[in-house]
């Protein structure tokens, strides 16, 4: 007899109590991850997090063999394999972690409905978040918090979260593979080509997956006390040459790292010192995490404008043209298309490189809707998660939750602030490294014997800027005060607004 652990996210042995559970019956252990060739073929996923993937899936397979057990992945979709797996491997249980994503509740539920129709107990628990956050919606007497402020409110009167349960670092003799257990290739890691990487085009691994770099990258940081402790977010830089934060996004997204870990070793790193607090602290970001789990576990549609009642009808207007230019770093603005240029060859940018090209792309400049920046997002980015991804696009676009639309990102001036000399757009846009300071960022003002001397003819060898800044900014601006005026005289029939409209150009 045999209980299965479902890895889907929580791909790690510490602090992982779906897997504890896994083990109490004194079954044997079969940790499975589920890979769909659907999936594979149609999901929204870059080469960088497909990598990042399959070192995780490496990783955990390594430290599974350390105590005795192996990874089984299992190609197919999981209502389709599991009553299979569960009669041929005499499954008594199934354990996993809890997934507030609307897709895999509902593919949870079904699987959860054929475990019982086959006699197997199911036990799912959460591990991913800090809290259940059913939990902290009941302390607001059912209501979903829509501010940071109220989330702060609940959980100090819930307590600290849960310390971490320990690391499974060994496994009892009866829950140890057993020799007759099924082995061979069906069984085995996918293969980069498998996941339909071509490796010849991935550029060097910034990021290694899995949960060793996870816990190596995190204690690097909790060393570091007293950065720990100053840590202010708006204060860390977009455009420095090497990350100004932690880069534990990816970790945590992927579950290689838990957040009742992180939170804990923090409240350690703090005692007896003087610190920042939330919202700008590290603290204050894994409670960012946690209001946008919580609000879009609730929230009816939180990936799109329609039909989503806590995002503000806004009439974008989509230009494939303009769409494109953001995308792959083509916008005429070096700023921007050296943020975009990182975040497709590397997986990761800041988070206030984030806030740049999201006001940019939408309220800022193109007047592009926030959806379709987040489905780029949600292609590139190592740490793409769907409840953080939405809810940022929705803040950065003050469609949701941030709504002071006047204030805008200059995508000349910001990046100054913290980078005068352009050192960052010349490591990402090499064709511009030759152009002198005070042109960087707007190269396009420079006389034709600079452009020359640069080897880059601006409008040949760079685009010109798509908009003019200055314009584009008080149109939008304009735009921006209707669609709040309109808001506020249609209020009873919020998410009900028109879909984004194609240009006719």
């Amino acid at each position: 007899m045999t209980t299965v652990h479902w890895f889907r996210k929580g791909l790690r042995l510490h602090d992982n109590p779906a897997l504890q559970a896994a083990v109490v019956d004194n079954f044997e252990l079969r940790p499975v991850f589920v890979l769909d060739p659907w999936f594979v073929a149609n999901a929204r996923v870059g080469k960088n997090r497909w990598r990042f993937l399959a070192q995780t899936l490496n990783d955990l397979d390594a430290t599974l063999k350390a105590i005795g057990s192996r990874l089984y992945v299992i190609r197919g979709k999981p209502e389709e394999v599991f009553p299979k797996l569960f009669e041929d491997w005499k499954v008594q249980k199934i354990t996993w972690e809890v997934d507030t994503e609307p897709y895999a509740r509902s593919r949870d539920e079904k699987v959860e409905k054929l475990a019982r129709e086959c006699g197997v107990k199911v036990v799912s628990l959460v591990g991913h978040t800090l809290y259940n956050t059913e939990k902290i919606i009941a302390t607001n007497l059912g209501k979903t918090p829509l501010t940071y402020q109220s989330l702060q409110s609940l959980v100090a009167k819930m307590g600290p979260p849960p310390y971490p349960v320990p690391a499974l670092s060994s496994l009892p003799t009866s829950c140890i593979i057993q020799p007759q257990a099924p082995s061979g290739s069906t069984y085995n890691l996918p293969s980069l080509s498998e996941l339909g990487v071509d490796e010849s085009e991935l550029g060097p691994c910034l990021y290694p997956g899995g949960e060793t770099e996870a816990l190596a990258r995190l204690n690097k940081y909790m060393e570091r006390k007293s950065w720990v402790c100053k840590f202010e977010k708006p204060k860390t830089s977009p455009n420095s040459l090497q990350p100004s934060t932690t880069v534990l996004s990816p970790y945590l997204k992927f579950g290689c790292l838990s957040p009742r870990t992180m939170y804990h070793r923090l409240i350690e790193v703090y005692k007896g010192s003087n610190h920042t607090q939330p919202p700008v602290s590290l603290l204050g970001q894994l409670l960012w995490r946690e209001f946008f789990y919580t609000v879009s576990a609730t929230t009816p549609n939180f990936d799109q404008m329609e039909g989503n009642p806590v995002c503000r009808q806004i009439p974008w207007i989509r230009d494939e043209k303009k769409m494109k230019a953001w995308e792959f770093g083509q916008t005429g603005f070096p700023f921007i298309d050296a943020i975009m240029t990182q975040l497709r060859k590397e997986g990761w940018i800041h988070h206030l490189a984030r806030h740049a090209v999201a006001c940019f792309l939408t309220r800022g400049d193109l007047w592009q809707p926030w959806e379709d920046g987040m489905k780029v997002f949600e292609e590139l980015l190592l740490d793409a998660d769907w409840s953080l991804n939405a809810g940022n696009w929705m803040w950065l676009s003050a469609s949701a939750f941030f709504h002071q639309y006047f204030r805008v990102y200059s995508p000349i001036a910001f990046g100054k602030q913290t980078d005068k000399h352009g050192d960052y757009i010349r490591k990402y846009l090499p064709q511009l490294k030759k152009f002198p300071d005070n042109y960087i960022y707007e190269p396009w003002k420079a006389p034709l014997s600079v452009q020359k001397a640069a080897n880059c003819i601006i409008g040949q060898d760079y685009p010109r800027p798509i908009v003019d800044h200055d314009i584009a900014r008080k149109t939008n601006l304009d735009r921006m005060s209707k669609a709040y005026a309109a808001g506020k005289n249609k209020k009873s029939s919020a998410g009900s607004g028109p879909p984004a409209k194609k240009s006719r150009k």
